[in-house]
């Protein structure tokens, strides 16, 4: 019964077309949970009517989730399997499925089952009715550890909201729908995709947010840990600058420097008037040794900052990166 499910019906494009929509899901050790999956997805965007492909990246998996997508591969033709050379992280991962993917509208969503693939339709709608670029989900009656991960993925939401400015419920849901164009103008490194909202944002995106379910595990344990907080944090530092100071680095760099510059001169004028006005030995003071530190802070603040600049001019002029995003060009018809 499950691999006529598998078989039958098909959104693959034709032979040379792009299909609409991509699936991507980045796997790591769901062997168990992987049949299941594709059946669920198949069941979710068959009906819909459009072509579609499943891109499914192994992670590295160390247990059978390769030779089973190679299985499903030959038995499902929407199916596109990537298999990475060793374990990446999920961020890498993502942008493997993002670049072999082809459709117009890409959905992400985990391979553990906890993400419901029926909720895909939903966020669909949401894009394409409000006319957005990005649609979020928020889970409901989360299926996990009060502790562990309720407890710590609230207070993140709320200073990852504050942060970026981008008020979304839910950062951590992997079951997100976006443009092939938002996609493309986002370069993926470290463990940002926690931050893709933001980082779209940036890129001058409408981000939207619709209720959707969450289902317990049912297969293997989660690879995740109390020891990305501190990943996050580092990552959440990254999109700050970025939103703030990415075309203008110098405006931070050099904000510092020059205010370490006017401490350490302000402190060093007045041990020099001590010393000429009151004949006061000034060598031994913490203050000069404060001053000088300022000083050399102050410089090397703006010696950043003018690097930094120079990196910035050789990232966007050598990929051909402008600094603006066009939503749309309107001219008026000739009368």
């Amino acid at each position: 019964m499950a691999e006529a499910a598998l078989a039958q019906g098909s959104g693959h494009p034709a032979l040379g077309r792009s299909p609409e929509l991509s699936v991507v899901v980045p796997l790591y050790n769901e062997e168990e949970s992987l049949p299941h999956l594709v059946q669920k997805l198949l069941a979710a965007l068959r009906p819909l009517g459009r072509s579609f492909e499943l891109v499914l990246v192994d992670d590295g998996s160390k247990d059978g989730t390769a030779a089973v997508l190679r299985d499903l591969a030959a038995r499902v033709p929407e199916l596109v399997a990537v298999l990475l050379r060793r374990n990446y992280g999920q961020t890498a991962a993502m942008a493997a499925g993002f670049d072999a993917s082809g459709g117009g509208v890409i959905v992400t969503l985990d391979g553990d089952l906890q993400n419901d693939p029926a909720d895909i339709p939903m966020l669909l709608a949401r894009l394409e009715q409000d006319d957005l670029d990005l649609v979020s989900g928020w889970r409901q009656q989360r299926q996990d550890g009060a502790l562990d991960r309720l407890l710590p993925s609230l207070l993140a939401n709320r200073l990852i909201a504050r942060v970026t400015g981008v008020r979304l419920h839910d950062y951590g849901c992997s079951l997100k729908a976006y443009r092939r164009e938002v996609v493309s103008d986002m370069n993926l490194y470290g463990e940002l995709h926690r931050f893709l909202p933001a980082l779209a944002f940036i890129e001058g995106a409408r981000i939207g947010e619709v209720r959707v379910s969450h289902q317990a595990r049912r297969y293997g344990r989660s690879n995740y840990g109390i020891d990305r907080t501190f990943r996050v944090l580092m990552d959440l530092l990254t999109v700050w600058f970025m939103k703030r100071f990415l075309t203008r680095p110098m405006h931070v760099f050099g904000f510092a420097g020059l205010l370490a510059l006017l401490v350490g001169l302000a402190i060093a004028a007045w041990l020099v008037g001590e010393k000429l006005l009151l004949g006061a030995d000034i060598g031994n003071r913490p203050l000069l040794l404060m001053a000088v530190l300022a000083i050399l802070t102050g410089v090397q603040l703006f010696s950043f900052g003018l690097l930094a600049e120079l990196q910035m001019r050789t990232y966007h002029e050598s990929q051909g990166r402008p600094i603006y995003r066009v939503r749309a060009t309107v001219r008026g018809e000739p009368g």
